[in-house]
């Protein structure tokens, strides 16, 4: 897939692992995920928007799923964490977008749920939103994007190829320096005599010195502090234990980058899993529930293609993300980032 002569890590050349991907190497090679996105970029200030992801496009309220949330560096907000650590379920889609635009995020997902049939009676609603802050290149200080926008992105996600690079909640994110933004990857193993998926979606906005195939990419103005929200999904049944220590080897995939892990960083990963039999829904949490799930012994695999699925969606954000030119918010100023050279990376 290439935009504006942008193209994806493994079209220059760099495939990071040995396990195979995935048919749109995306998130979406996970059965039943749905992606969306809202790209808000008008005149001169606005550089922002917001990324859905859902587990499956039923009733997630109904139909739960299991899930878990690490976080490596706290320094951020991830809203509905509490509830996901507490329950090891997820019961609403997921938005990421920028730091100001939680708020309205979480009440795009309520009005998104509450709507829906079947609903009617639901007076609680646990909304599971991340966040990076993109005031480098937006004027985050401006109500975007609204909660109409992110309404329309819920209902608009699909399953499919992924845009990725400067859109939707990637639209002003900056990374080591660079033009951050969306990137995605997806890995297919086999486990106990069944080949499962991982697919990963990031919203990469962080600090460091970049690291490409073990090899260090000079950039100018290196950043140190920044995010990262690091969204996995997975056919394989795990329970939210496997799943959260799922979470963690995300991290394993971040540091392979070239990470600063700074103390102004938030790290954060969340995992779910699709798999229809260690879904939650209605009539298994009304009684004892048997759930089959995979073993501790035979989930390292799993461990393995996360952190190379989570290392080459880094990369896809950073290769198809385009050269923005935004404000920033900080400084009251006209603000430019540049994309990573395609040219050097080849030379790398």
């Amino acid at each position: 897939m290439k935009h504006d002569g942008r193209a994806r890590a493994r079209a220059l050349g760099l495939s990071v692992g040995h396990h195979a991907t995935g048919a749109l190497n995306a998130i979406t090679d996970v059965d039943g995920v749905a992606v969306g996105h809202v790209t808000c970029a008008d005149g001169d200030r606005t550089r922002t928007g917001a990324t859905a992801i859902l587990a499956h496009t039923g009733n997630l309220f109904q139909d739960k799923v299991p899930a878990a949330l690490a976080v490596f560096n706290g320094f951020g907000k991830f809203a509905g964490s509490t509830q996901i650590d507490e329950l090891g379920e997820m019961e609403t889609p997921i938005l990421l977008t920028n730091t100001l635009g939680v708020g309205r995020a979480i009440e795009a997902i309520n009005r998104h749920t509450l709507a829906q049939a079947g609903n009617e009676r639901v007076v609680s609603v646990n909304a599971v939103v991340g966040e990076t802050n993109d005031s480098r290149l937006n004027d985050i200080r401006a109500a975007r994007p609204t909660v109409d926008e992110m309404l329309d992105v819920l209902a608009a996600a699909q399953p499919g190829p992924v845009e990725e690079g400067a859109v939707g909640a990637g639209t002003g994110t900056v990374a080591f320096g660079l033009k951050g933004g969306i990137g995605t990857s997806s890995r297919i193993v086999p486990v106990a005599g069944v080949r499962y998926t991982v697919g990963v979606l990031v919203q990469s906005n962080y600090g460091g010195r970049l690291i490409v195939d073990g090899r260090s990419y000079a950039a100018e103005g290196h950043d140190k502090d920044g995010s990262i929200v690091m969204i996995v999904a997975t056919d394989a049944p795990l329970c939210s234990r496997n799943l959260k220590r799922l979470a963690e080897r995300c991290f394993g995939g971040l540091a392979r980058t070239g990470a600063a892990l700074s103390n102004g960083s938030g790290d954060y990963a969340l995992t779910f899993s699709t798999a229809e039999e260690v879904r939650r829904t209605p009539e298994r949490r009304k009684a004892v529930a048997h759930y089959p799930v995979l073993s501790n012994d035979v989930v390292s695999p799993l461990f393995e293609a996360v952190i190379e699925a989570s290392e080459e969606a880094i990369l896809n954000s950073l290769t198809m993300a385009t050269t923005t030119h935004g404000y920033n918010a900080a400084t009251g100023k006209p603000s430019i980032i540049q994309a990573i050279s395609l040219d050097a990376l080849k030379r790398l």
